[in-house]
This record gives structure tokens, C-alpha cells and sequence, in this order.
């Protein structure tokens, strides 16, 4: 049983290490050793959790960067671990302040494991390029899917789980939305911001895919969650990090938001994204792909092996899918023509641009291009608060020496400035 160290350099026992005869561990490459115990052990033994080993993170993305093959299974065991963790410590630093109760850690931790059991295939491309595409407009989320697979879950397998704390994990699930997060009425209320934070945005979910991803694509990172884990305290029902760990914290949004520009949007990446939801577009009447999104039935057995399927079927209507996935194995790929950074005081001009847009601005001579000829990608990225600097809606608290004891004094203004 590991030992910890609290502010004052007495030893206390991590309320984590909970007596793991009874418990299953499972090596984890970011982690080391994951424990679950009986509880958890039932849900991810079930064929519906168990998906998530054949949906990849970071979806195609592994055809540029070859190690991304990494999958939301395993990404799931790292937020549950993480969640539990960032509980513990801080039961474990206020417990004689905060009253965390067992049900409140377990309902962190299910909320850490399931938040993701509803994702579609290839990472966000299916909610947000795919389904729109198909379905008008779409606003489908892998979020609301989670809640319905959780109750489909629970109830296909019989398993026995409190309905207070049922619906609690339901709620933590959906905690990133904004609208969401405002809407929550808890006693509680700084227990909805361990998995999923839609107040500002730091989160044990991006904790484990930050330096999960990183890992996996070869980058560097620079980020250590471990010292906001270990640092981070209630105050006024929300959690608060210490002043000096403002770098750190910049570092976790600055690290997400550079593998949005060099990972997750990079131009071959994008590229392959467009030809996979073209192919899934064209094969969608015939495979019924977005018929199965409501049911959750029908959803957990739709994954990344769609695409297989397509590519070894010899159905003629599906020949022009498989053609273009054909195209994506041979590397004859769309190709990236330019790209233009908008001004951020020109954002609100650019926003709607199409493919007619781009075929009416030609100049004459040489090739005419066609709107099918053109795809156009609009990607933003920020902080995760727009044009705001993220920093500005986070809780900092000042830790002063006083007699050999520290003293916690919240900073309940914004701390902003950097």
C-alpha cells in the first residue's frame, strides 16, 4: 500500500488502496497499475464496454501517425482510474471538512469508466461529419448515447446499482456541456467536475488523452497532471488549484490545443477523414449506418470495422465505397490544395464558406474546378474558451507559510493575467 504525504509532512494511507485481494489489475501503458474490484469488473465485462477495444482514440488518425492505434477501452480504464484518484485525494486532504461519502466516490468513478461507452467509430468524425451529412443537420452526441447505453447496460445485464446514484453518474456525463453544467443542482456540485467540466474545462478526461495521445503519436509533453491531482482543494463547492500551478494548467490547454494543429487536424488526417465519410455516406442507404444511432441495441455493435466491411463486400452498391476506400489503402488521397488562417477579427466572415465559394473566386486560365471537385475543412482552435483565455473562469488559491502550517486562503476572484 502506497504512502502519501499531506501539506504538513505527516503520513496518511491513499484512501485509494482499497484491499485489493478482491480486485482485477490491469497493466496500463500511461498508468501503470489499474485496480477494479467485483463492481466495475461487471460492466466492463459486458459486450457493450467491451466495443470500446474496436473503437481507436484518435479514429484514423493512425494512418499518419502509425502508433495512434490506441483505443477507447483503454483510454475508459484511465479516466475511471484517474477519477478515483483525484476523489480520494481530496476526501483524503478535507475529509473532516467535505463529507465524501462511498457512494460518492463510486459514482465518480462509474461516471470516469462509462463516459465515453456511447462514442461512435473513428473518433468525432461520425457525430460531427458523418451523421450531419446524412441526417440534415444532425446534433447526435456520443454523450447523451453514453446516457442511454448506461441504462441499456444496466438493465441487459441485471446489474444491481442504487437509482440515486445511477442517475448522479447519468448527470457527470453530461457535465461538459455548458448548458448542462449550469443546470446542476447539487450539494455536491464540485463532484461534477471531476470527469467532465463544463464550468472551465480541467478534467481527469483530458488528463488521460492529453498524455495518452501525446505518447502514442511520438510528441513530447510537457504536461504533468500529476501535480494538479495532487494539489487541487475544494472551496465554495468548487474545485480550486493552487496560484503557482497557473503554468501548469496553461500547459494542459496549450498541449490540447497544439494536438488539435499538429494530430488531430493534420492535412492528410483530413484528408482521409473527408474520402472515409464520403464512402460512409454513399454506403448508408445500403448498410443503414444512421439508422442504428437511437437504439442503443443496435448502436454498441457499430465500430470501427464498418470500414472492413465495405472494403470486402462485393455488393455493387456498394462499389463506389469501396473504391474510395481503395483509393485511402493505395495513399491516392484528396489532395491538400491551400490553407488560409482567419484573422480573428474576421471569424464571423469566414464562418460559412463553401464550395461554391471557392469555385466562383477562380481566376481564369488553367483547370476549372467544380463544387464536387472542392471539400472545405473548417477547423477552430482555442483554448477550449474561444477568444477568452481559459485561465480567467478557474479558481486559484494562495498557500502561505504561517507558523510552520499552511494556511489555504481562496482567491475567490478570477485570477487572470499571464
Amino acid at each position: 500500500m502506497g504512502t502519501r504525504w499531506n501539506e504538513e509532512g505527516t503520513s496518511f494511507y491513499s484512501l485509494s488502496c482499497q484491499d485489493r485481494r478482491y480486485s482485477k489489475h490491469i497493466h496500463d501503458n500511461v498508468h501503470g497499475n489499474i485496480y477494479l474490484d467485483p463492481f466495475f469488473l461487471k460492466l466492463v465485462d459486458t459486450e457493450q464496454f467491451q466495443r470500446l477495444r474496436d473503437l481507436k482514440q484518435l479514429g484514423l488518425t493512425h494512418m499518419v501517425y502509425p502508433g495512434a492505434v490506441h483505443s477507447r477501452f483503454e483510454h475508459s480504464l484511465g479516466v475511471y482510474w484517474l477519477a478515483g484518484e483525484a476523489v480520494h485525494t481530496i476526501k483524503a486532504h478535507q475529509g473532516s471538512e467535505i463529507n465524501i461519502e462511498r457512494n460518492d466516490i463510486r459514482t465518480v468513478k462509474l461516471a470516469g469508466l462509462l463516459h465515453d461507452v456511447g462514442h461512435g467509430p473513428f473518433s468525432h468524425l461520425f457525430e460531427r461529419e458523418f451523421l450531419p451529412r446524412v441526417l440534415n443537420g444532425s446534433k447526435w452526441s456520443h454523450e447523451d448515447m453514453s446516457v442511454k447505453m448506461i441504462d441499456y447496460i444496466v438493465d441487459a445485464h441485471h446489474i444491481e446499482i442504487d437509482s440515486a446514484i445511477l442517475k448522479n453518474v447519468k448527470e457527470m456525463v453530461l457535465a461538459s456541456s455548458e448548458n448542462a453544467s449550469q443546470k446542476i443542482m447539487s450539494e455536491k456540485r464540485f463532484l461534477y467536475d471531476i470527469v467532465a467540466n463544463g464550468r472551465n474545462g480541467i478534467d481527469v478526461d483530458k488528463f488521460d488523452y492529453i498524455v495518452r495521445d501525446s505518447r502514442a503519436c511520438g510528441l513530447g509533453c510537457n504536461f504533468q497532471f500529476q501535480r494538479l491531482l495532487e494539489t487541487m482543494r475544494v472551496m465554495g463547492d468548487e474545485i480550486c488549484y493552487r496560484a503557482k500551478d497557473y503554468l501548469t494548467i496553461h500547459k494542459l490547454f496549450a498541449t490540447r490545443a497544439d494536438l488539435h494543429r499538429t494530430v488531430y487536424t493534420h492535412a492528410k488526417v483530413k484528408a482521409i477523414e473527408l474520402m472515409v465519410v464520403d464512402a460512409l455516406t454513399v454506403a448508408n442507404d445500403e448498410l443503414s449506418i444512421s439508422a442504428s444511432i437511437h437504439e442503443p441495441a443496435k448502436f454498441w455493435k457499430l465500430d470501427d470495422s464498418i470500414l472492413r466491411q465495405i472494403e470486402t463486400s462485393d455488393k455493387q452498391e456498394l462499389k463506389e465505397a469501396r473504391d474510395l476506400i481503395l483509393r485511402i489503402r493505395r495513399r491516392d488521397l484528396y489532395q491538400f490544395c491551400n490553407e488560409y488562417s482567419v484573422p480573428m477579427d474576421k471569424q464571423e466572415n469566414f464562418k460559412d464558406i463553401t464550395p461554391q465559394d471557392i469555385v466562383c473566386s477562380q481566376k481564369n486560365g488553367g483547370t476549372t474546378l467544380k463544387e464536387e471537385d472542392v471539400a472545405v475543412s473548417i477547423v477552430k482552435i482555442d483554448l477550449t474558451r474561444g477568444s477568452s483565455n481559459p485561465l480567467e473562469s478557474i479558481k486559484f488559491f494562495q498557500v502561505e507559510k504561517h507558523k510552520a502550517k499552511h494556511l489555504l486562503e481562496c482567491r475567490l476572484e478570477m485570477y487572470g493575467g499571464f
